[in-house]
């Protein structure tokens, strides 16, 4: 496998980087923005950080995206062109954005996931399965909490727990989900509260709260070094040079 790291400067990038010399993958290309600090910056023998990636695609790449929103969009444009397959975990994706996506993935491989740990999507799997149990019973909220520095919220992954318990109930995100609270009125029992924290170097931490009469369910990960995320990419990048054109997720790595 060869990769392409783009957002190679940002913590994602250099842990991917890291990881990838750890295990002997093939560093093909480091991607970041025209302008940045780190360009021309050698970050293995003979890979220079560019801003060029039409530039350093190669036939047998694959591309793992932790970059924005609009280079994600642009790299997927050069992506399709070469007919390279892509993981994205970039996160914060508008819902055009999010079409462009998935209209690219009936064209080339693209694993999409708003969050890399094994752990988590393990945690999306058993939201999956106790909300079908319990239906409307427990009433459901979700918090979570990163870093000072995170601009997004609430996080992609929180955003895909409360899609998760929406469709389930049969409902969509925008017609139950509500993002914090103020004021006085009383909690409906369809709606699902998201609340997202932001402080000092807080990794990642996401809790599922189902609180029942009498009792209290409550599912936690968190995440203690960036090292998980980058592990969950290389995997998803290792099945998403075997698949054929379509559009992906973690859950296929882990459950198909």
């Amino acid at each position: 496998m060869k990769v392409i790291v783009c957002g190679a400067c940002g913590r994602m990038g250099k842990e991917i980087i890291s990881l990838c010399k750890k295990k002997g993958i093939k560093i093909e290309g480091a991607i970041e923005a025209p302008h940045h600090s780190c360009l021309g910056k050698e970050i293995e023998k003979g890979v220079r950080v560019s801003s060029d990636l039409e530039r350093v695609i190669k036939k047998d790449n694959v591309i793992i995206e932790f970059t924005t929103p609009s280079a994600t969009i642009e790299h997927l444009k050069i992506a399709r062109k070469k007919k390279i397959p892509v993981v994205i975990g970039t996160t914060g994706f508008n819902e055009k954005e999010y079409s462009k996506i998935k209209e690219t993935a009936k064209e080339i491989p693209i694993l999409l996931s708003p969050n890399m740990s094994i752990g988590i999507n393990l945690l999306f799997r058993l939201t999956e399965e106790i909300t079908t149990r319990v239906g409307e019973e427990f009433d459901v909220e979700i918090i979570e909490m990163h870093h000072k520095n995170k601009k997004d919220a609430p996080s992609g992954t929180a955003k895909k727990i409360a899609e998760i318990i929406a469709k389930i109930r049969g409902k969509e995100l925008s017609q139950i989900g509500i993002y914090g609270r103020m004021g006085i009125k009383k909690r409906t029992k369809e709606e699902v509260g998201i609340h997202a924290i932001r402080g000092g170097s807080i990794v990642g931490e996401h809790i599922v709260l189902f609180a029942g009469e009498g009792e209290r369910l409550e599912i936690i990960h968190r995440a203690e070094s960036r090292q998980i995320f980058a592990r969950g990419a290389l995997r998803a990048a290792e099945f998403i040079i075997k698949q054929k054109k379509g559009f992906y997720n973690l859950q296929d790595v882990l459950f198909k």
